[in-house]
């Protein structure tokens, strides 16, 4: 086999990219062309991409040969506005990548979306049923909804839904670290509730295993949690989080989601991350359990590391 993975220089793409040739698989990276959409629905989308068979046929000349290729590209910005940019590497770019892949033979497209698509849902699944809420989650449904319409005779696209995806090098890892340590570390009680927060580590795997499963693949696959709690999020960082009411946490959240509304959903992005890290969000076992996939589970030692970083050396006494 051969891979090709689209944004292989980012953070999630590299992980791949290692895991792969690790693996001793024949990996290749491919830099992923800059495009924006003003599109809001997928119709609007494959009108778009109709418009851009230039960087479908020099896409398609560079993914020849491959047999999985691997959608590693988009716009990481949960906080970010709306624009085009936005809508062009979450929604626009897959498409542009799975008519690349079609023309080029390419047997499977392992595409990276995110569990932001089904945003407050209180359980996490692999159905095609999406709630974005923000900008950025809008953005990568509407990539997921463009995907699932689109027909492509031999090609066999997956879309994997990764969570909240921690690395060593993350700046939203070192963010947490410091959260964690704050006054405002805090989670809603009891503070069991399952944490979405997953390893890049685990995502890479992930993406190889869906990449090499022989027989035919659903169109979603989510990836699994790691066995984290809200608190155990905190407490691996070093941090000693507050229990708060549950009742009180909602009661701010909705005023929070109100304020951002006022402000054109600018502050979304950041109450959802508060959201999670007092309520977490619980989800299916889904396809993995189904084949019994055993990932890599490093979130804890990932977040024990952040949390040593930003303490710093110990000094000798």
């Amino acid at each position: 086999m051969t891979w090709s993975v689209v944004g292989g220089s980012g953070f999630i793409g590299g992980a791949v990219l290692t895991s792969l040739r690790a693996a001793g698989e024949a990996a290749r990276p491919v830099a992923a062309p800059r495009v924006a959409s003003s599109a809001r629905t997928p119709g609007e989308i494959a009108a778009e991409a109709d418009r851009h068979s230039d960087v479908v046929e020099a896409l398609a000349r560079e993914l020849a040969g491959s047999t999985v290729v691997v959608n590693a590209a988009g716009a990481a910005s949960p906080k970010s506005p709306a624009s085009p940019e936005l809508t062009g590497a979450n929604a626009l770019l897959p498409v542009l990548v799975a008519r690349a892949c079609a023309a080029a033979g390419v047997r499977r497209l392992v595409h990276l979306s995110s569990a932001a698509v089904q945003g407050h849902r209180p359980v996490l699944d692999e159905s095609p049923e999406t709630e974005p809420f923000s900008p950025y989650s809008r953005s990568k449904a509407l990539g997921e909804e463009s995907l699932a319409l689109l027909s492509s005779g031999a090609l066999e696209v997956v879309s994997v839904r990764a969570t909240s995806v921690q690395g060593a090098a993350r700046p939203t890892t070192a963010a947490l670290a410091r959260l964690a340590a704050s006054p405002l570390a805090s989670v809603a009680s009891p503070g069991t509730a399952p944490s979405p927060l997953t390893s890049v580590d685990a995502l890479a795997e992930l993406v190889r295993q869906v990449g090499l499963h022989d027989g035919p693949m659903p169109a979603i696959v989510l990836q699994p949690w790691e066995g984290m709690t809200v608190r155990s999020v905190l407490e691996a960082t070093g941090g000693t989080p507050l229990v708060l009411p549950a009742p009180l946490c909602r009661l701010i959240l909705r005023a929070g989601y109100g304020v951002s509304a006022l402000l054109r959903e600018r502050l979304h992005g950041s109450i959802r991350r508060v959201e999670l890290m007092w309520f977490g969000q619980d989800q299916i076992a889904g396809w993995t359990a189904e084949q019994r996939i055993t990932l890599p589970a490093r979130v804890s030692s990932i977040l024990e590391e952040a949390g040593a970083r930003r303490r710093g050396p110990r000094r000798a006494p």
